[in-house]
């Protein structure tokens, strides 16, 4: 889908986030975070190892407590939700995805409908038909026999994204998820997540380290530096010689991709 021909313009905020300080001891590693998710958005995290991106997607799940600040979900305060409806509303794939015990690939996505399911467990018919269409949008037909901890690094981060999708959580949480993946697997997570966006107002934050893949697929940039937010915006608004110089610490080149217009990043060595 062309990017010109969406717009979350008056979209209503599916996450908001207020003054996030989070401190692990005396170690404070995010302060005065503050940014709203749209529905129908993709924000993109960027910054260097140890900026505390993985700590804020653990946040914005309420997996890891808040020292300070506010943080909505559907307009009710976080801590109000049960976990369970917590994962009804938010998929997390994370980045450290192995699996130490054999399950089979359709047996780990149907895992993820446990919120949607009774006390009884799930595998009704709505959790198998949710499972069959993440797996085929990513790309598994065939892999559903196969044990999870059989598969490649690239395949097993396929899966994890396959049980988020099933979920049918209208967040999603993605911290590095195009880790291990092939060019042509990158990009077509990246699609993937996108198109769930466009066509069915999910809203996503992805962590990336890849500063292209973010400028071409993400709606927003959230550059994060010391555990702050040192730039936040539109792809071309972040990605500026001097920011990248600032949080990086490397010299870069701006251009524009040839094929999509959007900026490009080339580090010079």
């Amino acid at each position: 889908m062309d990017n010109s021909q969406f717009t979350i313009d008056n979209s209503p905020a599916a996450l908001v986030v207020r003054k996030l300080t989070v401190r692990y001891g005396p170690c404070e590693v995010l302060r005065d975070v503050s940014f709203e998710l749209v529905e129908g958005e993709i924000v993109a995290l960027l910054g260097p190892n140890g900026a505390g991106k993985t700590t804020l997607i653990k946040a914005l799940n309420g997996s890891v407590p808040r020292s300070s600040g506010e943080i909505l979900l559907d307009d009710r305060p976080i801590a109000a939700y049960s976990r369970r409806d917590i994962a009804r509303r938010v998929a997390v794939v994370a980045q450290e995805n192995e699996t130490k015990f054999p399950v089979t690939v359709r047996d780990f996505v149907l895992a993820g409908r446990f919120a949607n399911g009774s006390s009884f467990g799930w595998g009704s018919q709505d959790d198998i038909a949710a499972a069959n269409e993440a797996l085929d949008e990513c790309e598994l037909v065939g892999f559903e026999n196969r044990l999870m901890n059989e598969l490649s690094g690239g395949e097993r981060q396929r899966v994890v994204l396959a049980r988020a999708i099933a979920t049918n959580a209208k967040i999603l949480l993605l911290d590095e998820p195009t880790a291990n993946l092939d060019l042509a697997h990158q990009a077509s997570m990246f699609r993937l997540v996108r198109e769930k966006c466009r066509a069915e107002n999910y809203s996503a934050v992805i962590i990336t380290h890849d500063i292209n893949l973010a400028s071409e697929f993400a709606d927003r940039l959230i550059l994060l530096h010391q555990g702050r937010i040192f730039a936040m915006g539109e792809p071309q608004e972040v990605l500026r010689e001097a920011n990248l110089n600032e949080v990086f610490n490397v010299n870069v080149l701006l251009d524009q991709n040839p094929a999509s217009g959007n900026v490009r990043v080339t580090t010079i060595y």
